[in-house]
This record gives C-alpha cells, sequence and structure tokens, in this order.
C-alpha cells in the first residue's frame, strides 16, 4: 500500500464508543509518514485502554507491511482520562506474532482472523456495504443475487439491516413467518427460489426497533448461525448504512470471503464509501471492488442514451485512486424502481435481458465469480482479484 492509501485509510479510523471517525471529532493532531517510520498522534479523551490497544493493532495492520510494527509509533493526548499513567507520552504497539495480541478482542474490534466461524451451509460469503444511507444498497444486493442466479449460481440473502429491514418488500413476501426445523434451526422465506432472511419478517413493519447493540448482535449471530442455509455458492450479506459497531462486531466474527462497497456518482456519497473501504481494510476483509449505483438515467424512449444525473465518473475515480477493482457501473430505469416498488425483482423477469440495467447486472456478477474463481496469475499470491472492468 503507498503512504497515501495508508494515511488516507489512518484519517477513517472509527471511535469504538461513537461510530464518527477520529477525524471527523476533531482527535487526530499528526499524521506523519517518510522511509523511516509512521508516527499517529490523537486525542485519547474518553477511550478505554483495550479500545486504545484495539486501534494501536489497527494502525498496526494498516501500515503493515509498508511500516514493520517497531517502526509504527502511536501517540496519544488526553486531558482527563484517569487511566493515562502521568508522564507516559507514547506507546509501541506489539507486533503482530505478538501473543498478548489476543487480549484485545474483548473490545469487538480486536485483531481481525481470530475466533471467525464460518457459516454452514454457504461456499462463500458476500458483504454488501455503504456507508451512506439511500445509494440503493438493497437493490443491488438483491438484483444481484438474481443475476447470479441467472448464471446457475445457489444464492442466498441475509437482511442485517436491524433499523430499515427492506427485502420482505422488495422480494414480495412482507407478512410472511419464516418456520423451523425439527433442530431447531430457522427456516428461510423462499422468494422466487432465492431463500433469505430479515428481521422484517419477526416484527411489525409499522413498529420502531428501539433494541440496543447486545441485543441486535444476537439477532445477527442468529441469522447466520441459526439459519438453515443448504448448498449455497453465494450468501450474500446486505449490512446496515455505517460503519458503527455492530457491522464492526458482525464482519469480525464471520468469515467473510470479500466486500462490495456501493456508492452514487457524486462526491458526497463516494467520501462517505471511503470509510467502508477502510473498514474492511483494518479488520483485513478483501474488497472485491466498488459498484457505481445510480450511475446514469437511460430514458424508456431511447436505451442508448444516457443522462448523469448524479455526477459522472466518481465511483470509478475513487476506484482508481485506491486501487480497488470497478465491478459495474448501474443505470437506472424506470422499470428497475417499479419492480422494487412492487416486489418484482428487475434481475426475475426475462422481459427486461439485453436492456442497461440487465446487462450492468449480468456484468457484476460475472465479475464477482471471476474474483474467486480466476486463477491467480504467475507471481501473484493465491486470492489475488484480478482488476475489472465492466
Amino acid at each position: 500500500m503507498s503512504n497515501e492509501n495508508i494515511l488516507n485509510s489512518l484519517k477513517v479510523i472509527v471511535n469504538p464508543n461513537t461510530g464518527r471517525t477520529l477525524q471527523e471529532e476533531g482527535r487526530v493532531i499528526e499524521v506523519k509518514a517518510d522511509q523511516n517510520e509512521l508516527l499517529f498522534k490523537y486525542k485519547r479523551d474518553g477511550i478505554t485502554p483495550e479500545q486504545k490497544r484495539a486501534i494501536e493493532t489497527i494502525i498496526v495492520n494498516i501500515a503493515h507491511p509498508t511500516y514493520p510494527a517497531d517502526k509504527v509509533t502511536v501517540l496519544t493526548v488526553s486531558e482527563n482520562s484517569a487511566d493515562v499513567f502521568a508522564g507516559k507520552t507514547f506507546t509501541k504497539p506489539e507486533s503482530k506474532a505478538a501473543p498478548a495480541a489476543s487480549a484485545q478482542i474483548k473490545t469487538g474490534h480486536g485483531p481481525a482472523g481470530q475466533n471467525k466461524k464460518h457459516v454452514a451451509g454457504a461456499k462463500k460469503v458476500i458483504a454488501v456495504s455503504s456507508c451512506k444511507g439511500g445509494v440503493g444498497k438493497s437493490t443491488v444486493s438483491v438484483n444481484l443475487a438474481f443475476a447470479l442466479k441467472a448464471q446457475g449460481k445457489k444464492v442466498g440473502l441475509l437482511d442485517a439491516d436491524i433499523y430499515g429491514p427492506s427485502m420482505p418488500m422488495l422480494l414480495n413476501q412482507r407478512g410472511a413467518k419464516p418456520g423451523a426445523t425439527p433442530e431447531k434451526k430457522i427456516l428461510p422465506i423462499d422468494a422466487y427460489g432465492i431463500p433469505f432472511i430479515s428481521f422484517g419478517l419477526f416484527i411489525n413493519e409499522k413498529d420502531p426497533v428501539i433494541w440496543r447493540g447486545p441485543m441486535l448482535g444476537g439477532v445477527l449471530n442468529q441469522f447466520l448461525f441459526d439459519v438453515a442455509w443448504e448448498g449455497l455458492d453465494y450468501l450474500i450479506i446486505d449490512l446496515p448504512p455505517g460503519t458503527g459497531d455492530m457491522q464492526l462486531s458482525m464482519i469480525q466474527a464471520t468469515d467473510i470471503d470479500g466486500a462490495i462497497v456501493v456508492s452514487t456518482p457524486q462526491d458526497v456519497a463516494v467520501m462517505d464509501s471511503i470509510k467502508g473501504m477502510s473498514m474492511f481494510t483494518q479488520v483485513k476483509v478483501p474488497i472485491l471492488g466498488m459498484v457505481e449505483n445510480m450511475s446514469y438515467f437511460v430514458p424508456e424512449d431511447n436505451l442508448s442514451k444516457k443522462y448523469y444525473i448524479f455526477g459522472e465518473g466518481g465511483v470509478k475515480r475513487a476506484a482508481k485512486e485506491f486501487n480497488v477493482n470497478l465491478l459495474a457501473e448501474i443505470p437506472l430505469e424506470i422499470a428497475l424502481r417499479e419492480g422494487s416498488d412492487k416486489g418484482t425483482p428487475y434481475m426475475n423477469e426475462k422481459k427486461h435481458e439485453g436492456r442497461p440495467v440487465w446487462n450492468a447486472y449480468m456484468n457484476l456478477a460475472k465479475n464477482i465469480d471471476q474474483c474467486f474463481n480466476t486463477p491467480a496469475e504467475e507471481g501473484q499470491p493465491k486470492g489475488f482479484f484480478k482488476r475489472l472492468f465492466s
């Protein structure tokens, strides 16, 4: 990773207490990287010793392998925290191989790759993320599932957006109630041949969700490990917007094979999507690439015409800057919006075959599948994700 990318990733480290970045909270005092050493200095008030150690581990992981752990210095400034010893000005993070690293799991943001559980019944698990609401992440998740199904894959959908579950509506299953197996496993609801589970299936859709962290974590844990997923090539997880504690805890507890970051083209959405990429980088989840949704509008009377109503090329530029794949540029069509409102997914309707949105989703599904099934080129490590452009 280049120094510029390291510095960008450091600036969007999240405060585990608030879900906001240290940069947003005005905590970052100094970030400096030269040929020999990396320095990160921030205001530590209100951050516990365990959380502080977790942040140090995140910084070491971001810097590796450009800067070994012994070349990374983290300085903290604290005016009111009683747990800071007098005269102590900085700490040197322990190396990744240090035995004490496992103690940091208690914070919920500990070292990635430890105590992760595999989702039984799914060969590959893909997380679909956005840091900004309203970019169409759930619509992308649903139609990607049907595009993969059209290419012969068996796909499941997990709606992890507890506060705003939308899949029952998108899949025309409002009011459906999941059953259970004799072994007390939850049976997912079948929607047009796609098994899915959503918190929206268990509550009245007009009722507000006023649960807090531990209760929500328990629900998501059940959806991952107590649902009877069977024979899936892909399980697609539609994550809640943002990079809060719930998202981080679920990602670090689950063996996720890759992440997709969804954004619309405008700068304000792209800026937030960078936080999502930083989150996955910090917890060592491979980023399959970015998807530009609502890339342009295609009118019904001229399918070759493009109207860039949200700007042009924003996600493509971000993907190039951060050296990740641009997986697809998905346009807007009236039929896509209508299908979402009616619960008839666009990519499950053969009548749309060959249209711009159909082609974009089929390319997205093909690119996702190639990320996992294209052999690594000579000299590249196993699991290398080749740059793909739709």
